[in-house]
């Protein structure tokens, strides 16, 4: 009997450590900042050609930071804020308690896949990152692409104000 009480009190305490973690990675709905890296490892620019003076290829990298609107949808399908458009779909994600993986399946101006994924500890920060090997349109014939987003999210509030949130498929 005193064994079973002792399993039962562990269990209990397992149990409680346990909703307490979860409730350290919960995902917050409403206003993030992303601050994002583009890196590109394969340009579609063909080779041998050069920008002009003082001007900087598209296709060098780039950080920007923008503001975006995380639904609980989005939580709930992605557990992270997923862009999609009509030429690329999400597919296969995998949600864990602090993370998302995910693959990101293009056809049309550009061609190939990309993975995904996204961990956020504590409530208030993420860090995500994609990765996309395919091929691009440009001009007559498809040009080889490898690129990588690096990105870091922080919390601002459960108010988007005039930021709209994404549309989910």
């Amino acid at each position: 009997m005193r064994k079973t009480r002792v399993w039962i009190t562990m269990v209990c305490c397992l149990l409680a450590v346990t909703i307490a973690a979860s409730a350290q990675g919960i995902r917050k709905p409403g206003l993030w900042e992303m601050t994002s890296n583009m890196t590109w490892q394969k340009s579609p620019l063909p080779p041998g050609v050069t920008m002009p003076p003082g001007m900087k290829s598209p296709f060098s990298g780039s950080t920007t930071t923008t503001h975006v609107c995380l639904t609980q949808a989005m939580i709930d399908k992605y557990g992270a804020p997923v862009s999609q458009s009509k030429d690329c779909k999400i597919v296969n994600v995998s949600m864990h308690l602090t993370s998302m993986t995910a693959e990101m399946v293009c056809s049309g101006r550009m061609n190939g896949k990309g993975e995904l994924e996204s961990s956020w500890a504590f409530g208030n920060v993420a860090k995500g990152k994609v990765h996309f090997a395919g091929t691009m349109q440009t001009g007559q014939s498809p040009m080889p692409v490898e690129w990588t987003v690096n990105s870091t999210s922080t919390y601002k509030g459960p108010e988007c104000g005039s930021v709209k949130p994404m549309p989910i498929n």
